[in-house]
């Protein structure tokens, strides 16, 4: 699959999550914490508007999810999750392609249900 190709499949799978109820924002990192697809659903205003401050934080949540030095002793990660006052916060490493998928979320949304759901979005590939 082409770049291009892969991140058009990114695009669609985040804009697929930004329709569910609870979700603010779906969206793809590299490695270098840069946005490569996805973001705020329509109408969202982002609590944090410095754009630096969100460029440092997709930064730290794409080194954090794609850490392995525990990966032998304990598995691989599966998501991170961090629930806030505010939001709630889940990435989703795909370490193959060192990429993250982080999610914003209202902090009513259901955890473990939200993370099922992402993973059937992803798992279907048309």
């Amino acid at each position: 699959m082409s770049d291009t190709t892969q991140y058009q499949f990114y695009e669609s799978k985040c804009s697929q999550l930004t329709q569910e109820k609870d979700i603010r924002f779906a969206g793809i990192i590299n490695e270098s914490g840069k946005l490569v697809a996805g973001g705020f659903k329509k109408g969202i205003t982002p609590l944090e508007n410095n754009e630096n401050k969100l460029e440092d934080f997709m930064e730290f949540a794409s080194k954090l999810s794609l850490r392995k030095e525990f990966d032998k002793s304990l598995g691989p990660i599966n998501y991170l999750a961090a629930r806030r006052d505010k939001l709630v916060l889940i990435s989703f490493p795909f370490p193959i392609s060192r990429i993250v998928l982080l999610i914003s979320a209202e902090p009513s949304v259901d955890i473990e249900s939200l993370a099922k759901r992402v993973v059937t979005i992803f798992s279907v590939t048309t």
